[in-house]
Order: structure tokens, then sequence, then C-alpha cells
């Protein structure tokens, strides 16, 4: 089951080592990990998306909630919160495909945010299943190079992290 787990933290030096650790000595794979610093530069906010079984998840929230300098940790429910991603990919511009890039990227809502006559670099955001799309339409006409931010995600309304 994937799951999206959100983790307020003090922003100093080796946090990010030890959480990234605990998911290693707990053999679960990082699908995707985004962070950044909040409103208060004292605190980063880690989101990490996984997939792992509920209790082996709930295990894991538990271990990481002892954890020095973390102040919360949080299950982000799919139908209670917005995810979203930012990927650049650069895709082969020829006579034969550019109209068909062009037509995607408008269709997507994506940018061309760079062209020259033999590479052109497209901007995509949005929940991951549209990247995934987007990358799938690209495919045939030729990737040459693509990077993803990892999710980012915020629950919906007003609640909100504290700094416990």
């Amino acid at each position: 089951m994937r799951s999206v787990i959100a983790i307020y933290v003090e922003n100093k030096y080796g946090v990010l080592t030890r959480v990234a650790g605990m998911f290693m000595r707990k053999g679960f794979n990082i699908d995707s990990l985004t962070v950044g610093e909040t409103d208060d530069p004292a605190y980063s906010r880690i989101t990490i998306t996984l997939n792992g079984d509920e209790y082996a998840r709930e295990q894991l929230i538990n271990q990481l909630k002892k954890l020095f300098n973390v102040k919360q940790v949080k299950l982000l429910a799919s139908d209670a919160s917005v995810e979203r991603e930012l990927m650049l990919i650069k895709v082969r511009n020829t006579p034969e495909n550019r109209s068909e890039v062009i037509a995607a990227t408008e269709i997507y809502r994506a940018k061309i945010i760079d062209y020259t006559t033999d590479a052109m670099c497209v901007e995509v955001t949005g929940e991951p299943q549209k990247i995934k799309a987007f990358i799938d339409v690209m495919k045939p006409l030729g990737i040459i190079e693509m990077c993803r931010t990892g999710v980012v995600a915020l629950e919906r309304g007003m609640t909100i992290m504290q700094k416990n």
C-alpha cells in the first residue's frame, strides 16, 4: 500500500540522515523524499512516499516519533490531502515529433522552458499519476533526460503540523 508521511523536524545537521537511516534499518524502500525549510527557518518538513503493509508502516511511524529532533510525524490520507510533483524532461526535437510534443505539453498543462533545434525541455507539475502519464506519452518520442522532485503534500483545510 502506498503511503505519504510528513515529518516535521528541527532544521539541524544530521536529522535527514537519522530519518532516512530509520527506513533502511526497517527494510523500507523510499519511493520519493523531499525536504525543505518551513515558514520557520528553525524547522524543516520531510515528505516521504513508500510502499508497505499497514502494520509495518505503523511501526515505522512510531519509531520515527521517538527520534531526537523529530517534532511530529503524520500519515497523510490521500483523500484528505493534496500532492504535487515537479518534473523536468528533455525530449528530442525533430520535425517528425515536434507537433506531438507541443500538443502533449498543452494537453498536460506543461511548459516548454527550453527549446533548441535538437531538444526541448518541458516542465510538468501535478499529481504523480499525471507525471507518469506524461512520461508514457514522451517515451516513443525520445526522452533524452529527466529528473523529478518527488512528492510534496499538504492536508486539506486548516489542519497544520505543530512544533511540539
